[in-house]
């Protein structure tokens, strides 16, 4: 399905318009006028793009104030940024491979940061038996913030079954949790509950809720450092300085449509969580509708949503997006066909 324009609250299709319940673009800022006129302002200071090595002996101001602010944002001990949110888990995962031993995975992880040899974290129900035996053993566990299918963040009260001699790096992914969840949208990392020998390493892009090319990597300074040593790290342009820009002065504009969308949120779980079904959270923008007909019945109501088979699943997903910018009769005409659908 082709779509003519750049989706907002809508979208057109063959000359139609209709409602867009998709994407990820959750604060709705990537079409909002007062955002799109501070990039056209950043674009005018810097540029398109600046093609140079980040570890080059000239350097742009707004990557060094960008960090900073992204370093205090995430309370981590330091942060960098990349070009994307797959670059900051490729990264990332390069300088982990050069001193762990063992890597894991939660399940339904996403490919970015799926290592090509890597264990379960579960195997059923139960701990896997190799972490609860990873005495004097260095491991890396990664995970989605929120995994596919999912509304909720994962427990890592896991991480307290796994030997204290062990050195655990907890590898997490907050591209669908940054800007939305957390304090102020600080996201889920700061929030685990973590044991002394666990280091967490933040990765996430900057595409989704806050609407600018570019992805992050934080963690301890030493981290930080190996990663900036890379070859590819060296050898590649950072993110664009502009869209840097935009993320810093765009903050009060973040907040706005925070605000806005948790009202939305607000309402639409009040009108359908009670649908059996239906898998949806308060405190989440996305939901799921369990029945597979669903993405072309609301199709044909001229309504859009996300309907595929995603990477880390093995069924398709009918993924339901709320974003900030949607109104309330928009919201209103969604709820009214998914309790008709449900009425069947």
């Amino acid at each position: 399905m082709q779509l003519e324009a750049a989706p907002n609250t809508t979208t057109i299709i063959k000359g139609k318009e209709y409602l867009f319940f998709s994407g990820t673009s959750y604060l709705g800022v990537s079409m909002l006028p007062a955002f799109q006129a501070l990039v056209f302002k950043s674009l005018k200071r810097w540029g398109t793009s600046y093609g140079s090595s980040r570890n080059a002996n000239l350097q742009l101001e707004v990557y060094q104030k960008g960090e900073n602010y992204l370093r205090n944002f995430l309370n981590s001990r330091d942060a960098v940024t990349v070009s994307s949110g797959t670059l900051a888990s490729q990264f990332a995962l390069r300088a982990l491979h050069s001193f762990v031993d063992d890597f894991y995975h939660m399940p339904k992880t996403h490919p970015s940061i799926l290592p090509e040899k890597s264990s379960p974290v579960f195997m059923g129900s139960t701990l896997n038996n190799s972490l609860k035996a990873a005495e004097n053993k260095t491991i890396c566990i990664v995970a989605d913030a929120i995994a596919a299918l999912e509304t909720a963040p994962f427990s890592f009260d896991f991480l307290q079954e796994i030997p204290a001699t062990a050195t655990i790096y907890l590898l997490v992914d907050e591209s669908h949790s940054l800007g939305l969840l957390g304090n102020a949208g600080t996201g889920i990392s700061n929030a685990i509950s973590t044991t002394k020998n666990c280091n967490v390493i933040t990765v996430s892009s900057l595409g989704k809720a806050f609407g600018i090319a570019g992805g992050v990597i934080a963690g301890r300074v030493d981290f930080i450092n190996l990663v900036k040593k890379s070859p590819l790290f060296i050898g590649s342009a950072g993110m664009s300085p502009a869209f840097l820009e935009v993320f810093l002065t765009g903050q009060s504009i973040y907040t706005m449509q925070r605000e806005k969308l948790k009202e939305n949120m607000d309402f639409v779980h009040a009108s359908v969580s009670h649908l059996p079904a239906v898998s949806i959270s308060k405190n989440y923008p996305v939901f799921f509708f369990k029945h597979p007909q669903i993405a072309d019945y609301l199709y044909k109501k001229n309504i859009l949503i996300t309907s595929f088979y995603y990477p880390a699943t093995t069924q398709k997903i009918n993924r339901i997006v709320i974003n900030a910018n949607h109104t309330k009769e928009q919201l209103e005409k969604l709820v009214k066909n998914l309790i008709a659908f449900n009425k069947q």
